[in-house]
């Protein structure tokens, strides 16, 4: 077998439909697209979202509830992952994301309860729920809130 011997299996390959060649071919006349009306049209494109002048369904489904743009969206840090830690260090969003508890873009980092911690640690955070910053402080730890 060599490069130049190659072919594709019999019946594998089509021939291109050639249309509005003439009544002998097949497809003379309107080329296969019937009579008249809106597919039979040159330039004709459907769009999206269409079901033949039935209301389509993004229309048919009531609009409800509301985003707000100004929204914030904190990374979640529970007490448990801060263990990982050494004793008397410095726990900030720079640390965090080197351990992988911090990924993505966001509006700031929380610090929850859940969990608890044993080492003295300082941690650097946008907010702390009440019951993390009483087992931090508790620990020998501080509590900084960043802007």
């Amino acid at each position: 077998m060599e490069l130049n011997n190659l072919k594709p299996k019999k019946g594998a390959r089509h021939a291109k439909k050639r249309v509005g060649r003439g009544p002998g071919s097949g497809h003379g006349k309107t080329s296969s697209r019937g009579e008249k009306g809106q597919k039979s049209r040159s330039g004709f494109s459907r769009m999206r979202g269409f079901e033949g002048g039935q209301m389509p369904l993004h229309r048919r489904l009531p609009k409800r509830g509301f985003t707000n743009i100004f929204k914030k969206e904190y990374a979640v840090v529970n007490l448990s992952d801060l263990e990982r830690f050494d004793n008397g260090a410095t726990v900030d969003e720079g640390t965090l994301r080197q351990a992988g508890l911090v990924k993505g873009q966001n509006d700031g980092i929380k610090v929850l309860g859940h969990g608890s911690v044993t080492k003295k640690l300082t941690v650097h955070a946008t907010k702390f729920s009440e019951t993390a910053r009483k087992q931090i402080e508790a620990a020998g730890g501080t509590c900084q809130e960043i802007q």
